[in-house]
């Protein structure tokens, strides 16, 4: 059986755009696992690529290290991820991603609204927050951040 070709750690940096740093970061983390040649040498599997490249996308889409250890725990090591593997990712990413989508869509039209409206009235505004009540249902800008 023909053995795989095996990425140095500076052609992986090369190929993903990370910097060697960032993937030791990331092999801490355990988002990667290399394998060490007898002198202690770093050498990653191709797959590796789509590894750290999805790490990139996830962290654009607000995921935390935890939240992307615990998609890519669900990915094969040692292979190439097929369609099928990464298709079990996008479906259980779905609704955490619709679900940020609507919180940003939310924030923007209500800070359009806030920012154009021009009412000059607490009377009238929207996140005028009389006695605190926003507070009652939790910490932060609760007008702007909750579904209503």
């Amino acid at each position: 059986m023909k053995q795989p070709k095996l990425l140095q750690i500076g052609e992986l940096a090369a190929r993903t755009g990370l910097s060697v740093s960032a993937i030791r970061f990331y092999e801490e983390k355990g988002l990667v696992e290399p394998l060490r040649t007898g002198g202690g040498q770093r050498r990653f599997l191709r797959s590796d690529i789509r590894r750290l490249s999805f790490v990139l996308i996830a962290q654009q889409l607000g995921l935390t290290i935890g939240q992307i250890e615990t998609e890519l725990a669900r990915l094969p090591q040692g292979r190439n991820p097929t369609a099928a593997d990464w298709r079990k990712i996008s479906t259980a990413m779905r609704g955490s991603i619709d679900a940020r989508i609507a919180e940003l869509e939310r924030t923007r039209d209500r800070l359009d609204g806030c920012i154009g409206c021009g009412c000059l009235s607490l009377k009238k505004c929207a996140l005028y927050n009389p006695d605190d009540r926003a507070g009652l249902t939790g910490p932060g800008p609760r007008y702007v951040l909750e579904a209503t």
